[in-house]
């Protein structure tokens, strides 16, 4: 409970303090105490937060600091920054001029929610370069003394404020209404922030005054350092005006409508960053809803999907999916806090389904809003009741203007064009007709192209501007498409990704597909494909056809524009791509269309049954996709008999128990997926598929792989996540597999793997026994629990195990440490991550008196990340002879928590060998007393001589909590030190950390030393000490402080 700092009695302190920093003491009464204060005459910069008690920051009894920098927030009782002797301690005024004319050299001040101030009026001195205020509530004007130096001003939540008054001969006052145009005169200004201020009605044409002000030419439209919002003029007034309807507690639901490609989700996305930097809102929601199916009705399914997004983006149970009274529940959690949610998409067809889904449509009698943005495509035009949609407010986001289209296609070709080219830049910048999607299209299509490429694009958009109906977006799109740099592989991916982009597009997923239909011609190998394959993507990435997700970097997703062009181009190849519903199916398929097409995405949701047969003799893919869980689907035993060419089938979430006896006439089938058929019991028949290359059975409730399996010696890929219930393997399948080159499966028991399974050919794997598959890190992954290394391990899981990048093991038995000879002859070359977790049985994690493994030289030289996490009898890492030089060299990440038996992790001659160590986390381990430890006798030779240790050189982050028993860090290593004597050793600079968290170790003494080498923690932002340390936090500040 720290009230004081500085003792009132202590005479003895540094005169050399130059940064005073100070958070979250909730019972702090005094900073610095008067009589100190003129030893604190190189004081440059205060930093006070989070202290509730604390009523004046400085004593100003005589006292001049050289303060350059002060900031102040959230003091609540904050009265005066200056006690000067007012005896009127009920009054609250901290901003007049009087308060601050002893900080002469002032550059920095930040003043926010800083007590119940009382200040109408505030003052400032004229050497001020950056000023902040926010959340006084009573103020209404700001008095510059002379304002030319101020470079960033910032001013939020003043509700009350009207006028700046600028004093700039000394004599002459100048009272200007609070508007944009005012700030012209602050000639240095480079950044200006006017948030929830004043008087918001008085604008002038282009003033945003709930953003980011823009009437000085010198202040950028948005702060580049956090957004990547491209920066069109054009676009600020709507943005503000959305953001304005986001504050305004009136209007709880926001429509946004544009064509197609004209920069709705881009616009929509920033203005919810905007929120998010703004704190308008406790969470957050985004939801693209452009696949949404374009029917009268929305499904059931489809609400249920709706639901389940919002439920899982929130963090929430699946108690809010099923049923309406699901809704009822959903609708209530959702009034409990202030929410944004974005509907994008398809805004005409969710509207009216918005209560059945749980998302409120009327908070107006809720004290915690949630708020609605839904955007939607238009044909253009004025705004109608209809394009309103039930909306209490709508935006039309309008084109670019021909400046702005102009330098958007300048800024993506990024080439200089010759004369002539140059001369059609406008001309196609006007067929584009400012739709950025099209400019962006277009351009990255013209990159590096020759001056007859740019004149046959502009002649075939001069030619689709005169077709009735043809949108300018479809027809770049279409040239664009024609024109792709490269092989045909391109074009053949592109349409690809349309049958598989209904949705987010995973990338796994389409691999499959691509490996299936021989994309890239002969296999060698599944990482020559994979090479390929993520080279396409990038391709496509940067041509604006695919969008990257950043949320989820495994998937790809499709402009809801570029989609539907796609599949439109897709629909009129030769052999087209078909999609469509079930509906006259049958008649469809007697059709001339079906003997053509060889690409076929149906979706089941009327009709009860399919049809006997389906002939599509050209047929290459087809994927078969039940979208009504109410409709129990059989396919006819004979339903693929029509299908002799088919390579790919993908009948995922199809509810059937065994499949249909004609599948054994899908003599070319190279890929099968039947992913999340949870009724499926029995897939013996997939044995006569011998040509088959993928086989995906992903969350199946596959009990047993039928011995049939054994036939399919083609297999490269095999691919059983999820798969919970599999408890028989025959002996002979998986060995029998001899080209398998990616498996990824998951056990309940290693039992269930014959030990004398061979997988010389895996590349790839994730092999998981006892845990859940789950994320993984690299290619090669196992994952061991319950096992006993001693008993259960065979031949060959012990060579996978030796090959992989990441192993994590959890309740290891059978050894009392993890790497041993049997399974580490080789050192573990290739390993990248270790994870090792509640085995107590494990005292070390390597014992290096077996000599062998020490044979193979460094011991993890790749490992980047170890963690070690309840390992109750844990001692220490490395046990036994001195390590290999170059063992744990590349190590980046450490992190140990509850491991209560360890008195240290490492030795110093191992902390010598880690100096590519980013990051360290030490928590809940009661026993732990030092981190490093030296052992004289044991250790290589110390220089005490020497002036610095070079240990951690690239430490960013060291975090210790709840270490009871810590003394030390690093110990002195001096002959006739002792470990007590200090916490961190002063030679040790720790120059490049930035992050230092020292929160509930009480028997640290200290953590600067005047001894430290100059430039030791020059490169700390963030401090966190809680629980506080053996000495007092004067001691600590002071050394530190002191030093610098």
């Amino acid at each position: 409970m720290l009230k004081m700092i500085w003792h009132l009695q202590q005479y003895e302190c540094s005169n050399k303090l130059q940064i005073l920093s100070v958070c979250t003491c909730p019972h702090l009464v005094n900073l610095i105490p008067s009589h100190l204060l003129q030893r604190f005459q190189n004081l440059k910069e205060v930093v006070v937060r989070d202290c509730e008690v604390l009523n004046c920051v400085f004593d100003d009894e005589g006292i001049h600091p050289k303060l350059e920098i002060l900031k102040l927030e959230k003091l609540p009782n904050l009265r005066l920054i200056f006690n000067n002797g007012d005896k009127n301690h009920n009054m609250r005024y901290l901003l007049s001029l009087s308060k601050f004319k002893v900080l002469e050299h002032i550059k920095e001040l930040h003043i926010i929610n800083g007590g119940k101030s009382m200040d109408e009026e505030g003052s400032f001195s004229s050497n001020l370069e950056v000023l902040t205020l926010g959340s006084f509530s009573k103020l209404k004007e700001i008095n510059f003394e002379n304002h030319r130096k101020l470079k960033i001003l910032k001013l939020e939540k003043l509700p009350k404020l009207s006028r700046i008054i600028l004093n700039e001969d000394g004599n002459a006052c100048k009272r200007c209404l609070l508007s944009p145009s005012m700030f012209k005169n602050f000639d240095g200004l480079k950044e200006l922030y006017i948030i929830d201020c004043g008087m918001e009605e008085r604008r002038d044409v282009y003033t945003p005054t709930n953003g980011i002000v823009i009437s000085n030419e010198k202040v950028p439209l948005f702060d580049e350092a956090v957004c990547n919002y491209e920066a069109f003029k054009s676009r600020a007034p709507i943005f503000d005006k959305i953001m304005d309807a986001l504050r305004d507690d009136n209007i709880n639901s926001i429509g946004v409508v544009g064509i197609g490609g004209v920069g709705k989700t881009t616009l929509i996305k920033q203005v919810a960053h905007q929120a998010m930097q703004r704190h308008l809102f406790t969470k957050q929601l985004y939801l693209d809803l452009s696949r949404t199916h374009h029917t009268d009705e929305l499904q059931e399914e489809e609400i249920v999907k709706i639901r389940k997004k919002i439920a899982k983006m929130l963090g929430w149970e699946d108690e809010y999916w099923y049923g309406f009274d699901k809704a009822v529940k959903l609708k209530k959690r959702l009034k409990k806090e202030t929410i944004l949610i974005i509907l994008d998409g398809n805004w005409k067809e969710i509207h009216d389904h918005l209560e059945e889904i749980g998302i409120p449509t009327s908070c107006k009698d809720d004290v915690n809003e949630c708020k609605i943005v839904l955007t939607s495509r238009s044909d253009g035009g004025m705004l109608s009741n209809d394009m309103m949609m039930g909306a209490q407010t709508c935006f039309v986001v309008e084109t670019l203007p021909p400046d702005e289209a102009l330098t958007l296609f300048e800024n993506t070709v990024l080439a200089g064009a010759d004369s002539v080219v140059e001369e059609n830049i406008t001309e196609l910048i006007k067929e584009c007709e400012g739709v950025p999607l099209a400019i962006v299209t277009i351009a990255n299509a013209l990159k590096d192209e020759t001056m007859d490429v740019w004149k046959n694009a502009l002649q075939h958009l001069k030619n689709c501007a005169t077709m009735e109906g043809k949108k300018v977006v479809y027809s770049c799109l279409e040239w664009s498409y024609t024109h792709f740099k490269g092989d045909h592989d391109v074009k053949s991916f592109l349409l690809l990704c349309a049958v598989l982009g209904y949705d987010d597009i995973s990338m796994d997923h389409l691999l499959k597909y691509a490996i299936g239909l021989d994309l890239f011609g002969p296999i060698d190998s599944l990482n020559q494909v994979r090479n390929r394959f993520f080279e396409l993507v990038e391709i496509l990435k940067a041509s604006s056809w695919l969008i990257k997700l950043d949320h989820s970097p495994e998937f790809v997703r499709m402009y809801d524009v570029v989609y539907d062009v796609v599949r439109e181009i897709a629909s009129k190849d030769p052999h087209p791509f078909v999609f469509r519903e079930d509906v006259g199916l049958e008649e469809w398929s007697k059709s001339d269309e079906s003997k053509r097409c060889a690409f076929l995405s149906l979706h089941c949701k009327v009709v009860p049954e399919l049809p006997q047969q389906l002939v599509c003799p050209k047929l290459q893919c087809f994927l078969l996709r039940n979208n009504n869980p109410s409709l129990n689907i059989p396919i006819p035993n004979t339903f693929f008999q029509g299908m002799k060419k088919l390579q790919v089938l993908d009948l995922s979430y199809m509810d059937f128990t065994t499949l249909p006896s004609s599948l054994d006439s899908l003599e070319n089938l190279q890929t099968l997926l039947l992913d999340r058929c949870h009724k499926l019991k029995d897939i013996a028949l997939i044995g006569k598929l011998t040509k088959l290359q993928v086989l995906s059975l992903v969350n199946s409730t596959i009990r047993k792989l039928p011995d049939e399996m054994e036939q399919l010696t083609n297999l490269r890929l095999l691919d059983l996540q999820g798969n919970q219930q599999l408890e028989v393997i025959p002996h002979n399948v998986l060995s029998s597999l001899s080209r398998l080159e990616y498996l990824c499966i998951r056990l309940s028991d290693a039992k269930l793997l014959p030990k004398d399974i061979q997988f010389e050919n895996l590349t790839r794997y994730t092999i998981s026994i006892g845990f859940f598959c789950g994320s993984r890190k690299t290619p090669r992954t196992l994952k061991l629990n319950k096992v006993n290394i001693s008993l259960d391990l065979g031949d060959g899981i012990r060579k996978v195990l030796k090959r992989s990048e990441e192993l994590e093991f959890g309740e290891l038995s059978g050894t009392n440490y993890v790497i041993q000879y049997p399974l580490g002859g080789e050192s573990f070359v290739k390993l990248k991550h270790l994870k090792v977790s509640r085995s107590p049985e494990i005292e070390y994690i390597i014992d290096s008196r077996d000599q062998r493994v020490l044979e193979h030289g460094a011991t993890f030289p790749l490992l980047d990340s170890l963690v070690l996490d309840w390992m109750e009898n844990l001692q220490e890492v490395w046990h036994g002879h001195p390590i290999p030089r170059g063992s744990f060299g590349n190590l980046k990440t450490l992190k140990v928590e509850c491991c209560h038996k360890s008195r240290y992790l490492f030795s110093f001659s191992i902390a010598k060998g880690l100096s590519q160590l980013e990051n360290i986390t030490i928590q809940n381990c009661n026993a732990m007393e030092q981190i490093i430890t030296y052992e004289r006798e044991l250790e290589d030779e110390y220089d005490e001589g020497g002036t610095n240790l070079d240990l951690f050189p690239n430490l960013r982050t060291l975090k210790l909590k709840d270490l009871p028993q810590l003394i030390n860090f690093i110990p002195k290593l001096e002959a006739n030190a002792r470990p007590e004597d200090s916490s961190f050793n002063p030679k040790v600079s720790f120059s490049k950390l930035e992050k230092l968290e020292l929160l509930w170790v009480p028997k640290l003494k200290d953590v600067w030393n005047p001894q430290h080498p100059f430039g030791s923690f020059s490169n700390l932002q963030i401090l966190k000490v809680l629980g506080g340390l053996k000495r007092t936090c004067y001691n600590f500040m002071k050394r530190y402080m002191g030093h610098y």
